[in-house]
C-alpha cells in the first residue's frame, strides 16, 4: 500500500527531486544518534540539527529539563523537517528516561566531554555497536546523571588555551569524523528498506505540504508516535 502511495505522490515531484531523496536516504543512518541535554540557546540548538541533517543522522533525542528546545528557522534552513526529533519533557528531570530508552534500543551511551576517562575522537571504536552521542548545555556541559550512566567518554583534541568547543562546533567535528569512517566501513549502518520507504513517504508529504505540512515529532511527554503528526 505504501509503495503504491509513494508512486502516486512521486508523480507530483520532478524526477530529479525524487532521485535526490533516494540519494539522501542512502546516506541516512540510525547507527549513530545525537542526544541534546537541556540546550537553551536557539542558535546552537538549530545549528546542531542542520549539522545532523548534513551528515545523515536521522534521529535527534532532545532532553528538556529546565529549558525548552527552541529552533531558529534562519539557522535550521528547513533541515528540521527531514529529521526525527524525539523529545523527552514529561518529567522535571528526563535524562534517565532518555538514557534508559536508548539502552533498551541497543545504544552505547557516549558522553562527549573532556575528562581523565575520555578517549580521543580518532580512537573511538565505531565497530562496538550503535552509539548515542550526548552533548550538554552550553555553560555547564552534561549533568552528573549522564556522566554516571555513560558507557564511554569522548573528547576532541584541543591545543590552545581555550579548553572547550561551542556545542555546534563539537557536534560538527565529531559527526564528520565518525560518519566518514562509518561510510567506508563494512558495518551495516544504513537504514533498512522498510524504514527508507517510511521516510520517503513522509518526505514527499512534507515536500508537497500534505496533511499539516509540519516536521514529524515523537513527543515523550505526550507519547505521540503518529507519522503524520506535527
Amino acid at each position: 500500500m505504501r509503495d503504491k502511495l509513494i508512486r502516486y505522490l512521486e508523480s507530483f515531484l520532478t524526477q530529479r527531486r525524487s532521485d535526490f531523496m533516494d540519494q539522501v536516504l542512502g546516506y541516512r543512518t540510525r547507527y549513530i544518534t545525537v542526544v541534546l541535554e537541556d540546550i537553551y540557546q536557539p542558535q546552537n540548538a538549530s545549528a546542531v540539527l542542520r549539522t545532523c541533517d548534513c551528515f545523515g543522522i536521522q534521529d535527534i533525542h532532545i532532553i528538556e529539563n529546565r529549558n525548552q528546545y527552541k529552533l531558529n528557522p534562519d539557522v535550521t534552513l528547513g533541515s528540521d523537517k527531514w529529521l526525527n526529533l524525539i523529545r523527552y519533557r514529561k518529567y522535571a528531570d528526563n535524562t534517565i528516561e532518555a538514557i534508559n530508552d536508548l539502552k533498551k534500543s541497543g545504544y552505547r551511551i557516549i558522553a562527549t566531554t573532556p575528562s581523565g576517562k575520555s578517549q580521543n575522537l580518532d580512537d573511538f571504536d565505531i565497530h562496538k555497536g550503535k552509539a548515542a552521542l550526548f552533548f550538554g548545555a552550553e555553560l555547564n556541559g552534561l549533568t552528573d546523571k549522564v556522566l554516571i550512566n555513560a558507557d564511554e567518554f569522548l573528547e576532541i583534541p584541543m591545543y590552545g588555551f581555550t579548553r572547550s568547543y561551542n556545542i555546534s562546533v563539537s557536534a560538527a567535528i565529531i559527526l564528520y569524523n565518525i560518519t566518514a569512517r562509518l561510510r567506508v566501513s563494512r558495518i551495516n549502518w544504513q537504514l533498512p528498506e522498510d524504514e527508507r520507504i517510511e521516510l520517503k513517504l513522509r518526505w514527499i508529504k512534507n515536500s508537497l505540504k500534505l496533511g499539516d505540512g509540519k516536521v514529524f515529532h515523537t513527543d515523550k511527554g505526550k507519547e505521540n508516535r503518529d507519522l503524520d503528526q506535527g
